[in-house]
């Protein structure tokens, strides 16, 4: 009777919903049943909603405390002691006679809404057993007072709790590990599933406005969300009103369904110009006022565009005159201070009361959009080449983004601090659309290349968050105050190689440990990271849950192996510029369509850790042997740590090719690149037979090196 009234009790209060319930009885009668551990309701709610009996196991110390004496008084439950195996036995042998109980692998309530560490206890438990997992994932009852969170989420008085059951795996690891080892890779495939559990369990079946509609419902309209240099903050209200203001403007002058170029930098203008040109019904192409006028040039032919918006302040404030007048030939350049002088009071006031019934409009103008369709064209960062360009969905940009946040614990109280271009991925996925999904406060700044002032606005605005490239955080290591940084939680490093000697000056004079990340735009673009949770110096962490990959040998290559990727936020395809609106799938030879080469030689060891070895396209065949120029640049770094260095390949008549170092080192020299390449442990090849000292590097927007204008420089 106890039973069916407190069932009656959630179900009326907090709506609870069980998803996949047929998993329960297909994963056979040894169960042990891994659940995220997300308030005190947690085993009361598997007991109540889930068929059949279950044990429950309980840390021992919490069984102590008086405020647990209630909800466990009803269950069957097992202590247990996390810190001492031998507790573990009575809680296998139950187990091995065909049972099922509930294990929380953390050990405790999270306090940060995201997973916390994951003990041993657990991985021996199912490899003594031979236990089937049964993934559960509890959503919703961490916004209860019942919950450890704090202010990092919102509270509310009855949330809706869904409960889901995942399809139910085996732990498998390699036979030849044992002892330690063993144990870290269970605890490594823990919470790799438990990261897989929150990710299948969330929704990016969404379009970009939908998600800003649900994130403004989920954490209310007044909160303000976004700030750039005007010091004007806007709520999700006005964002809203304003992208639904701006569409409204659009209908005037574009055509549904036309990609239109956003020639702006990292501001509240150019985010409210991306969901503006939704609620248009049209597709946003991120222009890279950075790539120079034959690649941008190449962009606007490639996606068909023939309408671009831009800013006259920033067109004079960049120098961007004379690309200005190229595009002119192609595409018709309007400017936002024109729009804004053309809506009336009138045309505001319909857009403020219109923003208030925000779904039904955007679904009667955007018309029938599906979250597959293409949400927004980026363009590769031409570091190789004349940029690509990149058709990412609405699925595509949710997918990484609900992604970063099962392996990130991200919260209201952060701040993040966006300097990258919104035309780079990484600048636009996880710098913009992120925090908006999440409810995080975030400043847009438009460059970069402020060394000085990024530190200090940092500073200033408390940030918690940035992402960067090594390039970048070098620059501004140099220029900051070692208290600019004190607010800072998470630095990500990506789209380059992060340098010893930049993770070396972090933790030194700001005491932070950089998290290195990898990915591309093809991938939405991030494919793996570290985290503080799961971090080993030298990787780029964990792939993202939800992502599939496999390694192919390839000829000559002794360490690591071609990576070929699939998952969610793979692109939806490439544009091909002679067949206008056409967009060719990702496919590889090996693994056929949905899969996408990465490009990249990597390591993956047992852990799951990712080991970037070099691009496949930089290497260099001397004397009949691969040579990595990745390998080459890391030994220059090594020679020579405070300052930037490349090297590059080129046609050598006798040996195949040969290697030619471009330095901002003013007394590089052979001989000490020699006796550092003996210390490394690499071959004589590994040596640059030409050292050539240049001023600066040529550095893309994006914080690349520039590889196309060194060769051009070098063939002159």
């Amino acid at each position: 009777m106890l039973n069916i009234l407190l069932r009656f009790a959630l179900k009326l209060f907090f709506r609870v919903e069980v998803r996949g319930l047929p998993n329960f009885n297909k994963a056979g009668s040894r169960v042990l049943l891994i659940a995220n551990h997300a308030s005190l309701l947690d085993s009361l709610l598997v007991k109540l909603f889930m068929p059949g009996e279950i044990g429950y196991a309980i840390d021992e110390h919490t069984a102590r405390r008086w405020w647990a004496r209630p909800f466990i008084n009803v269950l069957n439950y097992y202590t247990i002691d996390t810190h001492n195996p031998l507790s573990l036995k009575k809680l296998i042998d139950f187990l091995v006679q065909d049972n099922k109980i509930l294990l929380f692998p953390e050990g405790r309530i999270t306090n940060t809404n995201s997973l916390m560490k994951v003990y041993q206890s657990t991985g021996m438990v199912l490899d003594k057993s031979g236990a089937t997992i049964l993934p559960v994932y509890i959503e919703g009852a961490q916004h209860t007072c019942f919950s450890k969170v704090g202010d990092s989420v919102q509270r509310r008085f009855f949330p809706k709790i869904t409960l889901t059951l995942l399809e139910p795996v085996k732990m498998e690891l390699p036979s030849y590990l044992k002892g330690q080892a063993k144990r870290n890779a269970a605890v490594e495939f823990l919470v790799a599933l438990m990261r897989e559990m929150k990710f299948q369990s969330g929704d990016a079946r969404l379009t970009l406005f939908e998600s800003l509609l649900d994130a403004r419902k989920k954490y209310g309209g007044r909160r303000k969300i976004v700030e750039d240099l005007k010091r004007k903050p806007l709520s999700y209200n006005q964002l809203i009103t304003r992208a639904i203001l701006l569409g409204r403007y659009l209908e005037k002058e574009t055509n549904p369904g036309e990609t239109i170029g956003i020639f702006l930098p990292t501001s509240i203008a150019g985010t409210v110009m991306i969901y503006a040109i939704h609620v248009r019904g049209c597709c946003p192409a991120m222009l890279n006022y950075g790539a120079g006028e034959t690649a941008l040039l190449s962009c606007i032919n490639n996606a068909g565009i023939k309408r671009i918006y831009s800013s006259r302040k920033f067109i004079k404030e960049g120098g961007f005159e004379e690309l200005l007048m190229a595009m002119n030939e192609l595409a018709e350049v309007r400017y936002l201070e024109d729009v804004a002088d053309s809506l009336s009071l009138k045309a505001r006031l319909e857009g403020f009361v219109i923003s208030f019934f925000a779904r039904s409009y955007y679904q009667k103008k955007a018309g029938n959009v599906q979250p597959d369709d293409t949400a927004i064209i980026l363009f590769t960062s031409g570091s190789e080449g004349l940029p690509k360009g990149v058709a990412l969905s609405h699925a595509n940009l949710l997918s990484n983004s609900l992604q970063v946040s099962c392996v990130i614990d991200l919260g209201l109280k952060d701040v993040l601090l966006n300097f990258l271009p919104m035309f780079h991925s990484f600048g636009l996925t996880a710098g913009t659309l992120l925090p908006i999904i999440l409810g995080i406060r975030f400043f847009q700044y438009p460059s970069p290349l402020h060394y000085k002032i990024i530190p200090e606005l940092a500073y200033e605005i408390d940030a918690s968050i940035i992402f960067a490239t090594n390039t970048f955080l070098t620059g501004y290591a140099q220029q900051a105050h070692p208290y600019d940084f004190h607010s800072i939680r998470y630095a990500f490093a990506g789209a380059e190689p992060l340098t010893g000697q930049t993770e070396r000056i972090w933790m030194e004079k700001f005491g932070i440990r950089i998290l290195q990340g990898y990915g591309a735009t093809e991938t939405s673009p991030v494919l793996a990271t570290n985290s503080p949770l799961t971090y080993r110096r030298g990787s780029v962490g964990h792939f993202m849950p939800g992502v599939e990959y496999r390694l192919v040998d390839i000829p000559g290559i002794d360490h690591g192996k071609s990576l070929h990727v699939k998952g969610p936020n793979i692109m939806k395809g490439y544009l091909i510029a002679d067949r206008p609106g056409e967009i060719v799938p990702p496919a590889t030879e090996e693994f056929g369509e949905g899969w996408y080469d990465m490009g990249d030689i990597v390591d993956v060891d047992d852990e799951g850790y990712v080991f970037i070895r070099g691009r496949a396209k930089r290497f260099a065949k001397i004397g009949g042997e691969m040579v990595s120029l990745a390998a080459v640049e890391n030994m220059v770094t090594n020679t020579w740590p405070d300052s930037l260095h490349a090297v590059i390949s080129v046609p050598d008549p006798s040996k195949g090719e040969q290697l030619v170092l471009f330095t901002e080192y003013k007394d590089a020299d052979r001989k000490k690149l020699a006796r550092q390449t003996r210390k490394d442990g690499l071959s004589d090849l590994h040596i640059p037979k030409t050292v050539q000292i240049v001023d600066n590097l040529p550095i893309l927007a994006s914080g690349k090196i520039d590889y196309v204008t060194l060769a051009n420089e070098h063939d002159r």
